[in-house]
């Protein structure tokens, strides 16, 4: 491999872990209360589809405003870092 190809690595590795570090909270969220309503419903034979959607919406939707500032500071970090590079790929 050629520099060129290691630096194209390292920015998809480093673009999937601030993929990752955006969305798993939220998934993480939306998963737990997933699993905790589906088991109330599995206890209670309540087998009702807003009573799964609606909580997870709220929830993921809490999380995604609870953690709106770091993720936009992760974004835009990440950004700078992208711009920055750009000379080395000849873009500049």
């Amino acid at each position: 491999m050629n520099d060129l190809d290691l630096r194209i690595a390292e920015l998809a590795r480093e673009m999937l872990v601030t993929v990752a570090m955006l969305a798993g909270p939220m998934l993480l969220v939306g998963l737990v209360i997933g699993v905790a309503i589906s088991v109330f419903q599995a206890l209670t034979s309540v087998q009702e589809q807003t009573l799964s959607l609606i909580p997870k919406m709220i929830a993921v939707l809490g999380v995604a405003l609870l953690l709106l500032v770091p993720a936009l500071g992760l974004l835009r970090d990440y950004t700078l870092r992208i711009l920055g590079q750009l000379h080395s790929f000849g873009l500049s």
